[in-house]
């Protein structure tokens, strides 16, 4: 290659930097591919070993040429033109990858066309570099299984302490090659948590969308109520610019058309450094107060203070008398097993199995290589009716509603006048996730093991722009992320 761009450069470079770069003519979009895929080698398959790539786009080198002809010709698409991404591998890619969710029972399955989300990303101009590990079926397969595993992929690693700091789930190989600079951002998914938790374990900024925002079609499912898909990069910014291209109305999706008046929000204009002040946040300590480790509380403490010093007012404590109630899955348990047979069924004969009961029989024939963790969720879900008519089920669903939204967050929010609820990493995530709300985390700091850690804010419906504008501008007050010291392998 001829550019002057190094592999290190391209670690914690942001979107602009890089569209920088390719104006100034120091850098093609094949030549970033190239400069990834020896990241990843050094870095992934080798070295430390992050196992957080579970598979290569083997005509990605090609795609960015083009791109590059493109830009030649008619300009750049807009900011994610050549930008190399990474997808979670419960999100469907209609090309030469694979999309397993980490199992080996979908391990040779080709899906038939892409999902809402790499029909965006393709249509901006952004290159699919490959696909990322994961908690296998997005941690809804068993009990107790560590974060970052997959029968199919391995152990995902922490590049801020391999085998010893907690890579989070259940995107964790997003989490782990965003924080490693394998790609410039990838793409996660959350039913509870699994953004929100690898984002603040890698210190990253993630975003978990208002349910409905973006289409899950294509998206290996858990739950309707509770799924979606979100940015996970180094900077506000670049998850800005990531979450505005993401968002459209998919007739495959309905929960989308609630929301069409949101579409084409540019989410990283007007963002400055003063973008707190106004702003009434509200900490719920008895959310966690009970779980949060000293050292962890140490540094939430602190992001208070710093909130508050960039000119947010803070009301703290405040409670959600009903947070200790929105502990129980059982619409989990019941949307997967309905949610799953769907998504078997769009495969068609492309998948050797055609519903949950096939996944267990299959784990079952296979349990020496499928079943380190067992499959306790998985049966659990089997077990259920498999129709969202049954009263346990609407029961549960309602109940989670007026307890996470209008006698939880709803409530929370206008009794003290707050704007947002401020949690530490992903310790309100449940609350959020169970009302279809909102949250943003940001990187606060280390642990003095080197730990990263996160603050993350939380909203009502649709109110990502006011989450990203207190976002950057908390961000910019502490610059708190720092990149991973990444050893190379001996023969790097």
């Amino acid at each position: 290659m001829s550019t002057s761009i190094t592999i290190d450069m391209i670690a914690n470079a942001t979107i602009l930097d890089i569209q920088g770069w390719f104006q100034d003519g120091q850098l093609t979009a094949a030549e970033l591919v190239l400069l990834y895929l020896e990241r990843i080698a050094r870095y992934d398959r080798s070295g430390p070993h992050l196992n957080a790539i579970i598979e290569v786009n083997p005509d990605a080198y090609h795609i960015a040429q083009g791109l590059d002809q493109e830009r030649q010709l008619r300009g750049p698409r807009g900011p994610l033109h050549g930008i190399a991404v990474l997808l979670k591998d419960n999100v469907a890619t209609g090309d030469k990858m694979h999309t397993s969710a980490g199992s080996l029972a979908l391990k040779e399955v080709y899906a038939p066309q892409d999902a809402f989300v790499a029909e965006r990303l393709r249509a901006a101009g952004a290159v699919i570099l490959g696909k990322t590990n994961l908690t296998e079926w997005a941690n809804f397969m068993t009990k107790n299984m560590p974060n970052g595993y997959s029968s199919r992929g391995g152990q995902v690693l922490n590049p801020y302490g391999p085998g010893h700091i907690d890579p989070g789930g259940s995107s964790s190989g997003s989490g782990s090659a965003v924080a490693a600079g394998l790609a410039t951002v990838a793409i996660g998914t959350e039913t509870s948590g699994s953004i929100l938790s690898p984002s603040s374990q890698h210190g990253l900024v993630g975003i978990k969308p208002t349910v409905g925002l973006i289409s899950r079609f294509g998206i290996i499912p858990i739950s309707f109520s509770q799924d979606t898909a979100g940015p996970m990069c180094r900077t506000v910014s670049d998850a800005a610019l990531v979450l505005g291209a993401l968002t459209g109305v998919d007739a495959r999706d309905p929960a989308t058309s609630a929301s069409e008046g949101l579409y084409n929000v540019d989410y990283a204009s007007g963002l400055t450094q003063d973008g707190l002040k106004g702003a009434r946040l509200g900490v719920a300590r008895g959310v966690f107060v009970e779980h949060i480790e000293p050292w962890q509380e140490t540094l939430f403490n602190q992001a208070i203070h710093d909130l508050k010093e960039a000119g947010a007012t803070i009301v703290d404590p405040i409670d959600i008398p009903t947070a200790s109630e929105l502990k129980d899955y059982t619409v989990l348990v019941y949307e997967f097993k309905v949610a799953l047979n769907a998504y078997l069924n769009w495969l068609g004969e492309r998948s050797p199995v055609t519903s949950l009961a096939d996944v267990i029989g299959y784990n079952e024939a296979n349990a020496d290589v499928c079943l380190a963790y067992g499959q306790t969720v998985m049966l659990e879900s089997e077990r259920t009716s498999g129709s969202l008519a049954d009263p346990d089920y609407i029961d549960a669903r309602t109940r989670d509603l007026y307890l996470g939204q209008k006698h939880g967050i709803d409530q929370a929010l206008s009794e003290h006048r707050l704007d947002a609820l401020v949690f530490p990493a992903n310790f309100g995530a449940a609350i959020a996730a169970k009302a279809g709300y909102p949250s943003i985390t940001i990187p606060s700091g280390f642990s003095p093991q080197g730990e990263p850690f996160g603050v993350t804010l939380t909203a009502r419906a649709f109110e990502e722009s006011a989450l990203i504008r207190w976002a950057y501008a908390y961000e910019n007050a502490t610059q708190h992320r720092k990149a991973p010291v990444m050893a190379d392998s001996p023969a790097s």
